[in-house]
Parts: structure tokens; sequence; C-alpha cells
């Protein structure tokens, strides 16, 4: 599991771990059942405190994300990724309408809007 932790980033670490394999789970690259580094583990590979990847792990439980078994790991839990991808989608839905609203107080036009969405989308 590939995980980049950006110590730039405004979001808290825990939270760039929680998106991270959220965004993992739901594009198929970590499995339904597939086990998961050990929070001891993840917290020595990102250099991080144990305290930080054990926050991310209850934050991915919560949500539904992942199932740990006491004695046994974390794994992936069973989904319906179709349901995932919606509730993110949702979220997209919300930013891009909380942009277009920014947007319209200070008088940028649609076609302005567009070209900020297009050159943000091929940064990556």
């Amino acid at each position: 599991m590939n995980i980049v932790i950006s110590n730039l980033s405004d979001k808290p670490i825990y939270d760039q771990i929680t998106e991270q394999i959220k965004s993992l789970i739901i594009n198929g690259e970590l499995k339904e059942t597939e086990l998961l580094p050990s929070i001891r583990n993840l917290a020595k590979e990102l250099h991080i405190s144990v305290i930080t990847t054990k926050r991310a792990y209850e934050e991915l439980e919560r949500e539904g994300y992942i199932v740990s078994v006491p004695g046994k790991g974390s794994f992936v839990g069973a989904q319906n990724k179709e349901l995932l991808k919606e509730a993110r989608i949702r979220i997209v839905e919300e930013k891009l309408a909380e942009a277009v609203s920014a947007a319209r107080t200070i008088d940028i036009s649609y076609g302005e809007l567009q070209e900020m969405l297009k050159l943000l989308y091929e940064e990556d």
C-alpha cells in the first residue's frame, strides 16, 4: 500500500491517510477482506505516531470502509462500491457548488470558472 504524507498539506495527517485508503478501496486497488498493515507497521512505515494511524483506522472503521478483528488485524470491509462512489460524487458536487457560489460573489464568469477547473483538473 503506497500512502504519501505531505507536511505542506493543510489537512491533518490522519485525514490524508483516510482519504488515500478510501480512494484505494473505491478504485479497487484494495480488495474486500484484504488485510491492511497493522497500525504499528503503518506508523513505522510512514514515520508518524501510532496514535495518528490509530485515529485514521478508527475513522475508516466508523465509516464502514474497514473492519478490525481483535488479534487478527484490520481488513477492507465488504462494501457496495457504487454506494461509496456515489457518496464521493456527492462531496464533489457540494464543493463545486461552494466554488460556484464564491465565484458568483466576485463576478467570475462561467468561462473563467470552467478554465480554472480545467487547469486544476490537469495539474495531476
